[in-house]
């Protein structure tokens, strides 16, 4: 595995922020939400794009917070632009669980 310095860990902001909306992305090949994440109290609404839905129901996901890159470029899925990454894990079989905290953090909050 490459080594980074903690510098460029730094420069993956990677926060806590939470689910406001969750639809489903039948234009996506695989099975996948979009996702609509609230960055500071509705000024600032990102759209993501998530292969969540053989592990998370859309009940499940509203209001969860949950780990974002928000630093990567848009990147196109279909006919939906995605503008920040959710974290997870990727099981053995392909699904996805989210990394998520084990206590309530206020939105925001940078990994470190």
């Amino acid at each position: 595995m490459e080594q980074i310095t903690f510098q460029d860990f730094l420069d993956i902001d990677i926060c806590i922020w939470t689910i406001i909306k969750v639809d489903d992305f039948l234009e996506a090949k695989k099975p996948s939400y979009k996702l609509e994440v609230d960055f500071w109290e509705k000024i600032w609404i990102k759209k993501s794009s998530s292969q969540l839905k053989t592990m998370y129901s859309k009940k499940e996901l509203i209001w969860k917070q949950v780990l974002w890159v928000i630093n990567f470029p848009k990147k196109q899925i279909a006919n939906f632009m995605s503008e920040c990454l959710i974290t997870g894990f990727i099981q053995n079989n392909g699904d996805v669980v989210l990394a998520i905290p084990d206590k309530k953090v206020d939105n925001g909050m940078r990994l470190l």
